[in-house]
């Protein structure tokens, strides 16, 4: 039997809606999933060493964090990360949906386009910044190699140059390429690329403490001390937990693929408190190899690429940058878009098209005039982010607490009036009752001046008290069943 006779079998015996249920929404089999241990620590292997990582972590050497303090800043960071990540990962083993699907439960068959649609808008301007990060580096690169290509980088239209375009270009089409594959091509490039970071990161590490003599600068000349370091500590490390406000909230869209719940415990411990450590070392090392140097923090990795002397390891070391931000981009930054645009038009888009859909809208924001603008940045991306976490609070209070897991799958693809998640027309008004005020706060928290200092608590406070009122003005009268999704699944990869 064909995969669209399988679907159309289940359309018509299961009870599900066409509107609801599709080809790339169905939930996997449990005998196709292929995601273990590696491919989950692989996912964090890339995500966790991207630039904007580094740029935001060597800030903290900036700040006056000494390196003691980055490393505690982390190991905290990793702790909360690491657990938030595996409740959110078990959710996805357990019931095979993607986050889109996922998010019906707590919101409802309709309301739950709410929560994709804001993951799905964060993460495709992030998809075109990132893009354009890498084309940097890659632009920098034929520079150098080149120099004849210097008056290419010259020139402007609509705010990039003609290499600019040609590199932008270049690396928007090599990923569309990767993701029309699917998600199984996407689990392959980062099996590849997470060793390639890892190793090229390492050996720029060795090679900045070799030029240093072997010898680092602990801190900058007037480290933090006391109370204001120990705020900055925990203002570090819950920005670094808020940084994977998206992937907490759609970590599932991997996890469905996961073979076991072990597989993501032991994925997630390498990848997030191992993995984290190892890359706060690196950031130390680099950062205060060199401030002993010259007295100059460096802004991010690529500031000490393009001072190597010699051009091959420059260009080994480049591409190894590239290689690791459009790793990121396609597990950050492409495959939550995919699935809410698949959602918003299921009987249009399947996995191929809306990547497309997804990359062209990445395409035509210019993406470098976003990142350029700290307006835009800060205000439309940071209010945005700051919503994550009251979402991310209502769903895990609903899954949790209220449901003490237990789902319901075959009612996830129903909009039939009886279905445990119909709720009211197809929305859940508790859930955004719950959301509504926990996210006004959370926004005005983040980008008010008058909360400045604590605006980096700002996910948290939106999230626990998201989950709070949730928790009170849930309705506790339904008979939640645990149902699995099986007569459903339909192999999608």
């Amino acid at each position: 039997m064909t995969a669209v006779e399988d679907r159309s079998r289940v359309e018509t015996e299961g009870g599900v809606s066409s509107g609801l249920y599709t080809y790339d929404l169905a939930p996997t089999k449990k005998e196709g999933r292929r995601w273990g241990a590696y491919n989950v620590f692989t996912l964090w292997a890339n995500d966790v060493h991207s630039l904007g990582n580094y740029a935001f972590a060597i800030g903290l050497f900036a700040l006056g964090l000494n390196v003691w303090g980055i490393l505690a800043a982390f190991a905290l960071a990793s702790v909360l990360l690491f657990l938030l990540l595996t409740l959110s990962g078990f959710m996805g083993h357990k019931t095979g949906v993607p986050f889109p699907v996922m998010g019906r439960m707590a919101f409802g068959i309709k309301g739950a386009k709410i929560p994709a649609v804001v993951r799905g808008a964060v993460a495709i301007a992030w998809f075109g910044i990132q893009t354009y990060l890498a084309s940097s580096v890659l632009s920098a690169l034929l520079v150098s190699m080149f120099p004849g290509l210097r008056a290419m980088d010259a020139n402007s239209l609509l705010g990039q140059s003609t290499l600019g375009w040609i590199t932008f270009l270049a690396l928007w089409i090599l990923q569309v390429l990767i993701v029309s594959y699917g998600m199984q091509m996407i689990r392959r490039y980062m099996a590849f690329a997470a060793p390639t970071t890892l190793i090229t990161m390492c050996a720029l590490a060795v090679w900045m403490f070799v030029r240093a003599d072997g010898s680092i600068s602990l801190s900058v000349d007037e480290p933090l001390i006391g109370a204001e370091m120990w705020m900055q500590i925990l203002q570090g490390a819950a920005l670094w937990v808020v940084i994977y406000g998206t992937f907490v909230l759609n970590f599932c869209d991997f996890t469905r693929s996961a073979k076991s719940r072990g597989s993501i415990v032991r994925g997630n411990v390498i990848g997030i408190p191992v993995n984290m450590l190892f890359f706060a070392v690196i950031v130390v090392v680099l950062s205060g190899a060199q401030f002993k140097l010259d007295g100059h923090v460096i802004t991010s990795p690529t500031d000490i690429v393009r001072t190597i002397p010699n051009e091959f390891l420059l260009a080994a070391a480049s591409l190894a940058l590239i290689t690791l931000t459009i790793a990121v981009n396609l597990l950050a930054n492409f495959v939550a878009p995919i699935y809410a645009l698949i959602d918003l038009f299921p009987r249009r888009l399947n996995f191929r098209r809306a990547g497309l859909v997804s990359a062209g809208i990445g395409l035509v924001i210019l993406p470098w005039n976003l990142y350029n603008s700290p307006v835009v940045v800060n205000y439309f991306l940071g209010g945005l982010g700051a919503l994550l976490g009251p979402l991310f609070g209502v769903i895990m209070a609903d899954y949790w607490l209220l449901r003490k897991s237990r789902v319901n799958v075959p009612d996830l693809y129903t909009d039939d009036a009886q279905g445990e998640y119909h709720y009211r027309r197809g929305y859940n008004p508790r859930a955004v009752w719950a959301f509504a005020p926990s996210a006004a706060i959370a926004v005005t928290m983040a980008l008010a001046p008058v909360f400045h200092a604590v605006a980096g608590f700002s996910w948290f406070i939106g999230a626990v008290l998201a989950a709070a009122l949730y928790a009170v003005i849930a309705d506790r009268t339904v008979q939640h069943r645990d149902v699995d999704g099986e007569a459903l699944a339909v192999a999608a990869e």
